[in-house]
Parts: C-alpha cells; structure tokens; sequence
C-alpha cells in the first residue's frame, strides 16, 4: 500500500511512492512518465505492434530524405558543366541509343543527345534499331540525315555480320543487349552513355553527368552514374496544362506518329499512373536509397560507366565461369554488355556488377572510387503517349517479376512501402500499444478502438496525399531544364497538373499498387517483352526464351510507352512526316 499522504502536501504537488519511484497524484492514482507511454510488449501481438511502428517510422524518415533531397536539387538550374566549358579535358563520350518501334516525340528524344552542350569532336551517337523494317527506321535515318555533320551512325542488328546464322558466336536472348552488341564494341573512348530511346535529355546533361563521372573540380570519381527518370503523359486533354498550346500551329506534332488524324488520346490513363508513380513513391525512395547509398538502386533509363571498368568485371566473371565449366565449349563472349545478354534486367546487373567489384584502375592505384552516383538536378523525361490501364498493370508487372529473381527481398517487403499499407501498420501500432492520449479512448470499447485505428489511418494518408502533391509539382516545374528552342513543350516545359485529375490518378495508383505486386510476386515467373516470352530462373536469374505458336520477331513496335499500334512500315513512314521534320 502507498503510504499516507498528508493533505497539503497532495495539494501542493505530486510526490514520489516510496517503493516504485513514480509520481503520485491526490488519489494515490500512479502519474504517467514518458517511460509507460507504451506498455513492454507481452505478446505477440505487441511484438507486431513494435514491429509494425518500427517499420512505420523507418519508411517516413526515408520519405522525408528521399523529399528533401529532391527539395534541395531539384529547384533551380544546376550549373555549366567543367567538362563543357574547358574541351581540353573532356574525354571522349559513347552515346547508345537502342530504338525499337515508335515512341511519342521519339524525333526529339533521339536528336537531344545530339544537341548536347559538349565538344562536337568527343562525341559520338549510336542509334541502334533491330530491323530495317521497324517502324521507327525512317525516323532514325531522319535524324542521321538532319546530324550529318555530326559524328552519329545508325546500326541495324540483322546486318551485324557476329550475330549472323553460323558464325559460331552465342548471344543471350535479352533484345535490347542484342540491340546495341555492335555499338558497344565498336564505341569510341572508354565512357558509355546509354539512353534508352523514349528519353529526353536537357543540353547540358553529357557534361554534367562527365563531370560526376570523372571526378572533375576536385570531387570524388565514381564508377555508374545515372538520373532520376520523370514520366510525362502527353495525352493533350485539358487537365494536363503546358502541351502543344505554346508549340506554334504550323510545328506541332502529332504524340504518336501512327495515330490517326483528329483522335485524341483518351486512353492515356496508364500514362496518367506512370506519371505519377516515377513522381511520387518512386522518386522519393530512389533519391533517398541513392543518397545513403546503402544497395545499388537504378532504373537504366540514363546511366554513363567506363567500357573498360564492365569489359574487366565481365571478363573475369566469365573466366571463372569457364572454369568451373558452366559455359561448356561455347566461345566466349565479348568482355561488357554481352555477358549479361542473358539476364532481361540489364541495368540491374550492370549496376550491380559495378557496384560490388572494383575496376583495374582501383586495383592498380589504391585509391578507391564512390561506387554510385545520382546526378542531381537532371533528369531522364519519358513522353508517354496512348498507354491504357491495361498497358501499365502489365508493364508493372513484368519488371516486378524480373526484379524478385534479382532482388528478392526488397521486392518481397514492397507493399510496405507504399501508402496504404505502410499508413495500416502505423495505425495498428498505434492503436494497439496505446500511448496515454488513446488509451482512454480505447478502453471505452470496440467502438471507439476502430474509429480510433480509421483516424490514424486517414491522418496518415492525408500527409501522404500532401507530401505527394507538393513533391509532383517540385518535379514537374521544369524549375532545372535548360530551355531553348528545341526544348519540346508538352513534356519539358510543362507546368503540373491540376490538382483534382491528379488526385484521381494518385487514388488510383495506391489502389493498384498491392494487387500488382501480388500478381507479379506469386503469379508466375514469365514475361513478355518486345513481343517475346520469357521464362526467368529462381536459381541463376537468367532469362529462356519460351517458343510458342505465337513466338516470332516481328517489325510491329512493342513499346513499354506506346500502344504500338503500328499496321506497316510504309504508314509509320507517311504517318509520321510532320513528325520526322527538324524543329530547329
């Protein structure tokens, strides 16, 4: 029993009980310390609670970084590059481009790299196509033609004399290494820039991303570099604002080139999602991943490394496969791109090789280089144009079951991250382990614990919503574009979008969010990409060409951003003049 308490002095203030240390009040009941806020768990049900709040916690504070950094640099325009201004040390720069099919504004995603803001004379384009009669052929031979006096070729797969019937040289079935095969080992210098063809580039990236890359101004060198990816749907409906209006009306170009005259985009919802998923929950986590630097985390949309650095680790990758027999008496692959021709996620694995194993030049000098860098203030825009609900459920889920061969346990805790089951584990925290200010409430009843648990759940949605919403329009302000005459103003200069369509599409991102997932994670391991199935193996993440009745390699574009509703070459050409005509 506590001990008697003389009057005045319960009055006055609370006391000690002489046994338990803990403040008393006037009716002997025990005060609350910060220490009792929430009960030592005792079952396991509060050892989920604790569980659930730790998680809850770790995903906000790597929100919050994740927001800040792109608050901090993605606000203005960042600044010249060195590497531009001063052409004596810049080294010479690789770009490859692989095309497959028509893409929205693909004329001016292929010619950006070619208006870079870097010596003429150190730079050279590869515009790789699989297929003279692929729909966007004549666009490519378009934009060589208008760059003729630049140093750009355009590499046809079917006519690479090592890939040929008989040749004796076994390439895996990833279409996209296939894709740039001869444009890697013939490239110029050691530097490499992929861009994948549905991208945009600012004029100055080249340098900026050289600069990263090389250390340049007495910053630290790394091994990958690569940009935050931002989707626009350029659907031209009135909830986007900034599309063709400030384009004058006799250069306006059709969004894609096989679209008829007069039909307006209505099927754009997938685009809608896209847009908003890589400018919200996708952004904030890989600035933050990429800040900490903690795992390798890229999306191979725009990424520069050293040919030289990937021929090392993918020579001595294959060595040692040859040597515990692996490869049988194949011949050996090229040292680079075509070791990984095998695995569909090719950035992925590139990343991830050069991220775990140090180059020669590392080796040699002792002095090591920073594995990964994000290159801030720029980024890879993505036109998206005709891509229904459909197209995107199934784009999600073909890279997500791609990715849970390679990285099993970040995809695998996924859904977590998201906003509506990470808001379900913080209100659960909550509402079971009770701080003092609920646990009154909830001891009224049932009643009250369940409107108790829909309140924190609604609270936390509700920053959410916010966060995102003044994320998005960070992100497409187009506050760090370098706009000139040839910056294309439906997607890079645009403004964001209207608060209510893009409430709408945020809802229905969330939604779709979880069933993804669970479709892609226990539905099966085959994708179908670029008109192709593929079965990936849990053992060596290495990807099989299924054969089908319905497998085949055809001319029609299976675009991961278009609807690819292209009937012949021969329309894609005459559909596609207004397009392929130069905007300079």
């Amino acid at each position: 029993m506590l001990k008697y308490l003389p009057d005045a002095l319960t009055v006055s203030r609370p006391l000690l009980d002489h046994r338990t240390l803990m403040p008393v009040d006037a009716n002997f009941s025990v005060l609350p310390t910060p220490a009792s806020f929430f009960s030592p768990p005792r079952s396991l049900v509060q050892i989920a609670a604790w569980g659930s709040l730790t998680w809850y916690l770790a995903v906000v504070s790597v929100c919050a970084l994740g927001y800040v950094q792109i608050w901090r640099h993605y606000a203005r325009k960042p600044p010249r590059s060195r590497s531009s201004s001063s052409p004596d040390i810049a080294p010479h720069v690789t770009v490859i481009r692989p095309v497959k099919g028509l893409e929205p504004y693909l004329y001016e995603c292929l010619a950006s790299t070619l208006r870079q803001d870097y010596p003429q004379d150190k730079l050279t384009v590869y515009l790789c196509v699989a297929s003279r009669k692929d729909p966007a052929f004549p666009t490519v031979q378009k934009v060589a033609a208008d760059f003729a006096d630049r140093d750009v070729h355009v590499m046809v797969e079917e006519e690479d004399s090592l890939l040929q019937e008989g040749s004796g040289y076994s390439l895996g079935p990833n279409p996209k290494i296939r894709n740039m095969s001869r444009a890697y080992r013939e490239a110029k210098g050691d530097i490499v820039w992929i861009v994948d063809c549905n991208v945009w580039v600012g004029k100055g990236v080249c340098g900026r991303m050289v600069d990263r890359l090389c250390g340049f101004g007495g910053n630290k060198k790394y091994r990958f570099v690569h940009h935050l990816p931002i989707a626009v749907a350029v659907d031209g409906e009135d909830g986007a604002e900034g599309s063709n209006q400030n384009v004058p009306a006799d250069e306006r170009q059709p969004l894609l080139a096989d679209r008829q005259q007069g039909t307006r985009t209505n099927s754009n919802g997938g685009g809608r999602l896209e847009e908003l998923f890589l400018s919200s929950s996708h952004a904030k986590m890989y600035t933050a991943i990429n800040t900490v630097q903690v795992a390798p985390c890229i999306v191979g949309k725009s990424s520069m490394f050293r040919r030289s650095h990937l021929n090392f680790v993918t020579g001595t990758h294959q060595q040692q496969q040859q040597r515990d027999q692996k490869v049988g008496g194949a011949r050996p692959r090229n040292p680079g791109i075509d070791c990984i021709s095998d695995h569909l996620c090719e950035d992925h694995i590139i990343g991830d090789w050069l991220w775990r194993f140090p180059s020669r030049e590392e080796l040699e000098s002792g002095e090591p280089m920073g594995r990964h860098a994000q290159v801030f203030g720029d980024y890879a825009f993505q036109p998206v144009a005709g891509m229904s609900v459909r197209a995107y459920i199934a784009r999600r889920v073909r890279w997500q079951r791609v990715r849970k061969f390679t990285v099993l346990a970040a995809t695998f805790v996924e859904p977590g991250t998201e906003s509506i089951l990470c808001s379900l584990y913080g209100a659960f925290a909550l509402t079971t382990l009770a701080p003092p200010p609920l646990r009154d409430i909830i001891a009224s009843g049932w009643p009250a614990k369940a409107w108790t648990f829909a309140g924190l759940w609604l609270t936390s949605m509700l920053l959410w919503v916010v966060t995102d919403r003044v994320l998005y329009r960070r992100l497409h302000s187009a506050a760090t574009v370098e706009v000139d005459e040839h910056t294309p103003a439906p997607f890079a200069r645009q403004r964001p979008r209207s608060f209510l369509p893009w409430l709408a599409a945020w809802i229905g991102r969330e939604a779709l969010a979880f069933p993804i997932w669970f479709w892609a994670f226990y539905g099966g391991s085959t994708v179908v990409w670029r008109n192709r199935k593929f079965r990936v193996s849990p053992w060596d993440t290495r990807a099989r060409e299924v054969p089908t009745p319905r497998t085949r390699r055809t001319s029609s574009a299976d675009s991961s951003y278009s609807n690819g509703a292209v009937t012949s070459s021969s329309s894609a050409t005459n559909g596609n003049k207004s397009k392929l005509r130069k905007t300079s």
